[in-house]
């Protein structure tokens, strides 16, 4: 169609302001503005009619957009006054158009003979140049895939929302007291007793809590206060028994903070302010992260390395236990869930591998083993059997009762690659 033509059919239409005229032909001249692009068809074709340059918006309210398309400036200081105080450095503006704004957009097209898609649509408009305004003045880019923060204009309530992306700091944890759960564990006697006003729980002792800490507790508030968030939340890349220690690499970890003020802040201060003040836990390798990160730690298939101290219940010679943790090594292990788990985990049958296990004596009645096993690898059963449901294990294989009387994490690490990938990293 010629533009001409096009421009006297919608400009017949009724009151047609000039970014939505322009909008009808979005697709042509990169550089331009849909207003400009408008102004230009209504002048080109007063000179070529040769008739008075009129803009008929100025008295009456265009009936496509209904005088939106006026307010571009408007919404964008309300999200940019909105945004103060806010530190961020990507940005994404949406909006919510009525249906009945959306129909005429349509009307419009149907009535110069487009197609209903042809050019851009209101939303389109309004969310470039209400955008183009914000990353002008704050200095910031546009990210249309996960924004530090996301503009939301209401044009039906005339709102202008703002919401904020959390941050995410990655790094690596160390747990150096055993009794200490990764995250909070909340009391669940508290719940089940009824208490009555007055009354403190025996089981948390008015705490809330089944463990007095956790490094979750240690750790989040300290990053939270740094960035000035409403809230944390600590994502481990799995956990270790609240009896177990956690040492030598350290877990993988993500702490993310919501609603962050500060999204620069200097990860070296808060990682030397939570190893001072921490007493149960330290951390290493802090890095701003994406919000990736948490499915990574989550999901990324990983190995574990143990140390474990193993009681037995009879004497084992130095023979015996060695044979039989020859026969456990490089070995595909079947267990059933484990009985102390089985409230909470499918009761399911599955197989992990020893890649690598050895150990000593101590005593008679003692030994000092250290295994590398498959991620998911029960390693307390492997050495007890679990009354049958793991299969082989070293109780097994020695015919004697053995038990892991205490028990170390010494690393975390990715099966196939490693956690800490620069792709996740900021």
């Amino acid at each position: 169609m010629e533009l001409l033509d096009l421009t006297s059919k919608a400009t017949a239409t009724g009151p047609l302001c000039d970014a939505c005229l322009g909008r009808l032909v979005a697709d042509r001249s990169f550089g331009l503005t849909n207003t400009e692009r408008g102004r230009s068809l209504r002048i080109t074709h007063a000179l070529k009619a040769d008739e008075p340059y009129s803009d008929p918006t100025d008295d009456e309210r265009c009936w496509v957009c209904e005088g939106e398309s006026d307010r571009i400036e408007t919404f964008a200081q309300r999200a940019i006054a909105t945004l103060e105080g806010w530190e961020f450095e990507s940005y994404q503006v949406g909006t919510r158009v009525p249906p009945l704004l959306t129909e005429n957009d349509e009307l419009l097209r149907e009535d110069v003979g487009l197609a209903t898609d042809a050019g851009a649509p209101l939303k389109r408009e309004l969310n470039r140049e209400v955008g183009k305004r914000i990353g002008e003045e704050t200095e910031t880019d546009v990210d249309l895939d996960r924004p530090d923060v996301q503009v939301l204009i209401d044009l039906a309530t005339d709102e202008v929302e703002v919401r904020i992306h959390s941050a995410f700091v990655y790094g690596r944890y160390r747990k150096e007291a055993r009794d200490v759960p990764q995250t909070k564990w909340p009391c669940s006697d508290c719940a089940q007793t009824g208490l009555h006003r007055g009354e403190t729980c025996e089981a948390c002792d008015g705490t809330g809590y089944r463990y007095g800490t956790s490094v979750e507790q240690q750790t989040a508030p300290i990053v939270q206060q740094a960035m000035d968030g409403s809230g944390a939340v600590f994502h481990g890349a799995g956990r270790e028994d609240v009896d177990a220690l956690m040492l030598g690499t350290g877990r993988p970890f993500v702490i993310e903070i919501e609603e962050p003020r500060r999204r620069t802040v200097d990860l070296e201060a808060i990682e030397i302010q939570i190893n001072d003040e921490a007493p149960a836990a330290s951390v290493s390798d802090l890095s701003l992260a994406t919000h990736e990160m948490v499915e990574r730690v989550k999901r990324l298939d990983a190995s574990k390395t143990y140390r474990m101290a193993v009681t037995f219940a009879e004497p084992v010679s130095a023979e015996a236990l060695a044979t039989a943790l020859e026969e456990l090594n490089g070995s595909t292990i079947t267990q059933r869930t484990p009985e102390r788990v089985d409230h909470r985990r499918a009761d399911i049958d599955r197989t992990r591998t020893v890649y690598d296990i050895e150990g000593e004596l101590t005593d008679e009645t003692h030994a000092s083993i250290e295994l590398h096993g498959e991620g998911g690898l029960y390693v307390k059963e492997l050495v007890s059997g679990d009354d049958g449901r793991t299969e082989p294990s070293l109780a097994g294989l020695l015919g004697v009762e053995s038990t892991v009387s205490t028990l170390d994490v010494l690393a975390v690490e990715g099966e196939s690659e490693p956690f800490a990938d620069p792709a996740f990293l900021r």
